[in-house]
């Protein structure tokens, strides 16, 4: 009975967004319409005992101790059992002070209940290696954990990756006092989670906090699936800058469900590659069907972020979800050095709050046309928010340039309350709106 009364309660067009929503998902539909795999309704855990041979640090030489840095013991124990067939490297209880590891074929990382994995604060237990970062293929500082061409590769358990983040946000900050226009790349800073060329990887239950970077980072990697996880790091009293919790670098089939996402930064970005011929660079590429569901998001520059350095974004829903805090709910980051696409992203059944509902703005900043003499354009089409109930400061935040394409947006059973209301649809060619209401207005 109390089910139906709170349906009785709700406003009339939210009762219709609620009705509608379960044929909608019964079509099991990507936004493109073509239909979404059985596998993005898997929601299977990972069994420790399906892991393999198992290696518990402590009884391989590794000390608990947060003062000793125990990389190459580690590391020693991951080469071991990739060598031997593969297994699962356990940290037990306690916490163990670690510069980057490489995870190999058919090795496994789980944390136990009470494992702190913690990074080092000296750059210099971060080598040097080929990497990807802001769009870029090029040299830096290995991650945390790093998984290259690891297949299967998973990370789970009820611990937590701490990338003990503090000494190098402090650097970064006290640079950009020196320097308001340094880049991010111009300090030294290692990311927490950084995986490359690796199919069917599954996170879960772990917390990742405190990145000295981005906290999660997958590049041309397929079949993704982070369940459950806790990514966090601070925007006071210390801001961590740049500590996007997943950071998505053209990948096809990513499942983000049930997890928590509060960072000083992006929660979730869609990276690809950036520049005037990004569109021509193999090492570039797209981000297709990417579900995001189930999941709460407390303070971050945006819940959903396309850019800065994207080409290509298609079939892409979040849905689902509470926010809190947020500056952004919806960033189409539109960077005028880059061809860019971003087409058919939906976002629904959302309820919370954000500084803007919808962001849509050129990106500036650090762009270089590199001599190319016509600006590219670019295009976001087929977006769809819909069922969505958010207390804003600006409900669209919208201003395009002339090399800016905006078409086919869609605004469905909409209960916005915010400061500024003003609402021009004239920079979209082609934009539906069905009970929209903003500040108790319906707008037509």
């Amino acid at each position: 009975m109390k089910k139906y009364w709170l349906l009785l309660t709700l406003p009339a067009f939210l009762l219709l967004g609620f009705l509608q929503q379960t044929p909608v998902f019964s079509q099991n539909k990507w936004p493109d319409g073509s239909t979404i795999s059985p596998w993005f309704h898997d929601y299977t855990k990972l069994k420790l005992d399906d892991l393999g041979k198992q290696y518990v640090i402590t009884s391989h030489g590794v000390f608990a101790d947060s003062t000793l840095l125990q990389t190459e013991k580690i590391q020693w124990i991951i080469d071991q059992a990739s060598q031997s067939g593969g297994g699962v490297i356990i940290i037990p209880k306690g916490t163990f002070l670690s510069g980057a590891l490489f995870f190999k074929p058919n090795t496994h990382l789980h944390l136990e209940e009470g494992a702190v994995l913690k990074g080092s604060d000296d750059i210099s237990d971060y080598p040097k290696i080929p990497s990807r970062m802001e769009g870029q293929n090029l040299d830096y500082f290995a991650a945390l954990v790093n998984a290259y061409g690891v297949d299967g590769f998973s990370i789970t358990g009820m611990g937590t990756i701490n990338g003990n983040g503090l000494k190098f946000w402090e650097a970064f900050w006290q640079r950009r006092k020196e320097d308001p226009n340094c880049t991010n790349l111009e300090v030294s800073r290692p990311r927490l989670v950084f995986i490359w060329k690796s199919n069917d990887v599954q996170l879960q239950d772990v917390k990742l906090i405190n990145a000295g970077f981005w906290s999660s980072h997958y590049y041309q990697s397929n079949n993704i699936k982070l369940l459950d996880l806790t990514i966090t790091s601070p925007h006071e009293p210390v801001k961590a800058p740049s500590t996007d919790a997943i950071d998505l670098d053209v990948v096809h089939n990513v499942l983000i469900k049930g997890c928590y996402l509060a960072v000083n930064d992006d929660a979730i970005a869609l990276k690809g590659g950036k520049g005037p011929w990004a569109d021509k660079d193999p090492n570039n590429g797209e981000n297709t069907n990417i579900i995001i569901e189930d999941s709460e998001f407390g303070f971050c520059h945006s819940a959903l972020t396309n850019g800065s350095e994207s080409i290509h974004n298609k079939n892409i829903i979040m849905r689902n979800v509470k926010v809190k805090d947020a500056i952004r709910l919806l960033w189409l980051k539109m960077r005028p050095d880059t061809p860019q696409h971003y087409e058919y992203i939906t976002v629904e059944n959302i309820t919370g709050q954000a500084r803007s509902f919808i962001y849509v703005k050129p990106w500036t900043q650090f762009f270089d046309l590199k001599g190319r003499e016509e600006v590219p354009i670019s295009y976001s089409d087929h977006i769809t928010m819909k069922n969505i109930d958010l207390e804003c400061n600006i409900f669209f935040d919208v201003a395009i340039t002339e090399h800016d394409r905006l078409a086919d947006f869609h605004f469905e059973n909409l209960n916005i309350r915010a400061e500024k209301e003003t609402f021009d649809p004239s920079s979209v060619s082609g934009f539906t709106l069905k009970n929209v209401v903003v500040n108790g207005k319906k707008i037509d």
